[in-house]
């Protein structure tokens, strides 16, 4: 049992499968709270926002996280998790959507249908529709070539959609996981580079973070590479893309379409755009399976200390093995763990049992230990140069 009463201030409608797993009795879930334990959001902006010291995690509701400021979360010793793959069918599936509005001129053919005069007869109509279908007339895509860059759980279930659908598919992914290349299709050819992707491919999607390295992934350079009539793909980040290159590429007919769930200023107007209003994790299952796969996290974290999915901390997991616990968030300096473990030593504690796992310039540990936690302690590992947080986790038998 816990004898805290967490509260977690919510900034977005969370939805209420995820929710519904913090119960009552431990936690308080609210929009006006002023100092939450935790914090759960969509797409609310939080990079102006005055985050309480209180705060000990945040969750995100999805994938991405450039609407929260991970690198001053990180600081203060605060994990930022996400929900990696619980909306990837719904993206899965807008893609293919793409894809065939694409191969198909479904966006053109449509607004064709609705500029049709509402006043003509069916006789009128049937002439104006076979007389114009033939503007619109598409390719199939079997056999047709889908280059992949990113090969994570979106980019693998698009490629398995794919060959489905008969096409030949290309994938790249220079920081492809174990997990991830076991879950890729046999039959997803593994491209050496972007370039090669881009040469070889009739469509190319994109399934790739907005990083420093991926921004502008795709340019006006490497546009140049794509065959004429290809169709580029985005419902991965809006600046993986620039767009002026893209809208460049467009008028000259180098590219036939741009499908994109990221609409711009710079591509406003400008044929071949097909643009979704960021419809990509838009199913209430997709917000479903985030919300409670986040939620899960963070409550995880909040009482056990364990960490899964955060973007800027290291998996650590641990059974409990002793009521008596201590999560630490350290900087990846030497020596931090024989700190540690002797400042509890020196307080007369007993080591159960202990994990230490780092990630670049993060590390964290959990220690259980034989017997309770006196503040002096807590005080005492908080004062090592080098440790961001540190909190004690006890747990009534």
């Amino acid at each position: 049992m816990m004898s805290t009463m967490f509260e977690v201030l919510v900034l977005n409608r969370i939805s209420q499968s995820g929710l519904a797993r913090l119960p009552q009795a431990a936690y308080r879930v609210g929009k006006d709270l002023a100092r939450p334990d935790a914090i759960l959001v969509r797409s609310h902006d939080m990079h102006s926002m005055s985050i309480p010291d209180t705060v000990k995690a945040v969750g995100r509701a999805g994938a991405g996280t450039n609407n929260i400021p991970v690198k001053a979360l990180s600081v203060r010793g605060v994990p930022v998790f996400n929900a990696p793959g619980a909306n990837a069918n719904a993206v899965k599936e807008l893609v293919v959507a793409g894809m065939l509005m694409a191969a198909r001129n479904l966006g053109g053919a449509l607004q064709f249908v609705a500029s049709l005069p509402v006043s003509a007869d069916d006789a009128t109509l049937n002439r104006v529709v076979e007389d114009g279908k033939k503007a619109f007339a598409g390719i199939e895509l079997p056999q047709r070539t889908l280059g992949v860059i990113g090969l994570g759980k979106v980019g693998s279930l698009v490629a398995d959609a794919a060959i489905k659908l008969g096409m030949d598919v290309l994938g790249y992914d220079p920081e492809i996981t174990v997990d991830a290349a076991w879950s890729l299709p046999s039959l997803v050819r593994r491209a050496a580079s972007i370039e090669q992707v881009l040469r070889a491919s009739h469509f190319v999607t994109l399934h790739v973070p907005l990083l420093p390295v991926t921004r502008h992934l795709v340019n006006a350079k490497n546009l140049e590479l794509m065959q004429p009539e290809a169709v580029l793909l985005n419902f991965a980040r809006d600046e993986v893309v620039d767009a002026l290159a893209v809208r460049q590429a467009l008028a000259a007919e180098k590219l036939r379409y741009y499908v994109t769930d990221f609409p711009s200023h710079a591509l406003a107007g400008q044929g071949g755009v097909v643009a979704l209003p960021h419809l990509g994790a838009s199913t209430q299952e997709a917000e479903d399976n985030c919300a409670v796969m986040v939620v899960d996290q963070v409550r995880d974290y909040l009482e056990d200390g364990n960490v899964r999915n955060a973007v800027n901390f290291p998996d650590v997991v641990m059974a409990r093995e002793s009521p008596y616990r201590v999560a630490v968030a350290n900087a990846n300096v030497p020596n931090m763990v024989g700190q540690i473990s002797g400042t509890m030593a020196a307080a007369g504690i007993n080591i159960h049992n202990m994990l230490n796992r780092s990630r670049g310039e993060m590390a964290y540990t959990l220690v259980d230990l034989d017997s309770a936690v006196k503040p002096e302690l807590i005080e005492a590992i908080a004062a090592i140069d080098g440790v961001l947080g540190v909190r004690y986790l006890p747990r009534e038998a």
